[in-house]
């Protein structure tokens, strides 16, 4: 296992912590880290909500082609922006020690990192977007891109918020942005921007955002350059910035690849399905992400047996909430794109019913990085990533050419399965996580999910033609499915006792 860097030495002598005080250390880092998820939970699912009735109206205001021409510089902003920080925010979160004697210099680098990202970007945008299929996505990008720089003035604050788990202050923040960048977005678009106007809706709601995290971090702001926490932040950040900017590849190689082989307008398609299947990792991964790191930094500062412990908990619980919502997904996503967005959108429903297994494997892979980064095992996340993206992008090229966005699709979700899963658990091993007791917590998630893909797929049969009914049948029948086999019996119990006390009993 790769040393913790940061971290002092372990001690040949130390004393292993007992079974109890592991639990105990696992409860209360789980209190606080609750609390934060909470709150993180919530701004998402607001700010999800919002993005949805968003999208419904920008859908209706815009053509395919626009959604494929800011396709294009989303990706290339977010290959940017998993890169744009030099890792400082990870390194900050994960940092031993007081966070002022560290804050001055890690702003520096931060602000450094992310302006010259910016200035390169903006020199290669022309190329990046014919490379792309669509010269016409040069300034798109170069808008859209500006919002990093916002994210590297803000970086360290962020951090802070994130370290102390006052996941509310960030929430709000984002929130207030998400209003700003919404407004923005359909007043430009209503007025025939196209493309741009998400492009300027983004950047004005990042700003505001970084307004807000300023004032909230209380964390005053100063310059300097101590090299030798540079040095600390940057061997435990570069590494991790390399395989972030790896994971910006696999995020967004299929838009490159799909809008360079079939055009902006089935890229637009291909993007609703993706945006689609990215509603969970944006709503429950992000919440995750904001507290994973800073919990699992704790437990391993604390105790390995304690993180191993953590995993353990934290595995099953994740691919139960997220399997259901898959299953939906999967079986009924042509009813699910007509009803939302209507007939003219129906291709994308094939492209979704791959992708929301690969939805399901980013949210279990994004666990295992954090993991992975909360041991300071940097150069692990690198090889994970690096690996996945290797064997997709030849993936992604071949399913593209042979089968289109659905064949694109396809390879995604294949190298999704076979190589990205194997490949996390593997670094999850090898850094000292113990992995087998999870092995039996996940019998009943799985089969929950292929009986309730078996209840789906036949009621729909039965329902077809109308894509409300084929939602609320299907889709209610088959979760009731999942949840009956996956929740203890006691836990059904005691949740009927509970609703039964609150039904007044009947005169006599």
């Amino acid at each position: 296992m790769e040393d913790r860097q940061g971290a002092e030495p372990a001690r040949a002598d130390a004393e292993p912590a007992a079974p109890g005080a592991a639990t105990s250390q696992v409860g209360e880092i789980g209190r606080q880290a609750g609390r934060g998820l909470r709150w993180s939970l919530l701004g998402n699912l607001v700010m999800k909500v919002g993005s949805f009735g968003m999208s419904l109206v920008l859908a209706r205001l815009l053509v395919p082609e626009d959604f494929g021409v800011f396709a294009i510089a989303l990706a290339a902003s977010q290959m940017v922006i998993h890169i744009n920080d030099a890792g400082i925010i990870a390194a900050t979160v994960q940092w031993r020690g007081r966070l002022e004697e560290m804050a001055p210099t890690a702003t520096v680098v931060a602000i450094v990192s992310s302006g010259l990202l910016y200035g390169i970007f903006w020199m290669i945008a022309p190329y990046f977007a014919q490379l792309s299929g669509s010269e016409e996505a040069t300034w798109v990008i170069r808008v859209l891109a500006a919002t990093n720089v916002v994210y590297g003035l803000t970086a360290v604050r962020s951090a802070a918020l994130l370290r102390r788990f006052e996941q509310d202050k960030l929430t709000k923040a984002n929130l207030v942005g998400f209003l700003v960048n919404a407004t923005v977005s359909i007043s430009l678009a209503a007025g025939g921007a196209g493309a741009f106007s998400f492009a300027w809706g983004q950047l004005a709601g990042a700003s505001v955002t970084g307004v807000l995290v300023v004032a909230f971090a209380r964390l005053r702001i100063r310059f300097g350059l101590d090299r030798a926490v540079a040095r600390r932040l940057l061997v435990f950040g570069l590494p991790l910035c390399v395989s972030l900017g790896i994971e910006g590849v696999l995020l967004n190689a299929d838009s490159v690849i799909v809008g360079n082989a079939l055009g902006p307008t089935l890229l637009g398609l291909y993007l609703l399905a993706f945006n689609i299947s990215s509603w969970v990792p944006g709503l429950i991964g992000t919440a995750v992400r904001y507290v994973a790191l800073p919990s699992f930094s704790r437990l391993a500062e604390e105790d390995p047996k304690s993180l191993s412990l953590g995993v353990q908990r934290a595995v099953p619980l994740l691919l139960s909430i997220v399997l259901p919502i898959a299953v939906v997904m999967g079986t009924l996503a042509p009813a699910l794109v007509v009803f939302l967005y209507g007939e003219r959108w129906a291709p994308s429903a094939e492209v979704l019913r791959f992708l929301a297994i690969v939805m399901t494997v980013r949210m279990l892979t994004a666990l295992a990085f954090d993991v992975l980064a909360s041991l300071g095992a940097t150069k692990a996340t690198v090889w994970l990533n690096l690996g996945w993206a290797v064997v997709l992008v030849p993936a992604l090229m071949t399913g593209a050419r042979v089968d289109g966005i659905r064949g694109a699709a396809i390879g995604h979700a294949v190298v999704a399965v076979l190589v990205a899963l194997p490949l996390a658990t593997f670094a999850l091993h090898r850094a000292g996580v113990v992995l087998a007791p999870i092995a039996p917590a996940l019998v009943r998630p799985l089969l929950g999910g292929v009986l309730a893909a078996a209840v789906m797929t036949s009621l729909a049969q039965v329902v077809h033609g109308v894509p409300l009914v084929q939602l609320c049948v299907a889709g209610g029948t088959g979760l009731l499915v999942f949840i009956l086999v996956v929740v203890p019996q006691a836990v059904l119990r005691q949740l009927g006792g509970r609703v039964t006390e609150l039904i007044p009993a009947r005169p006599r």
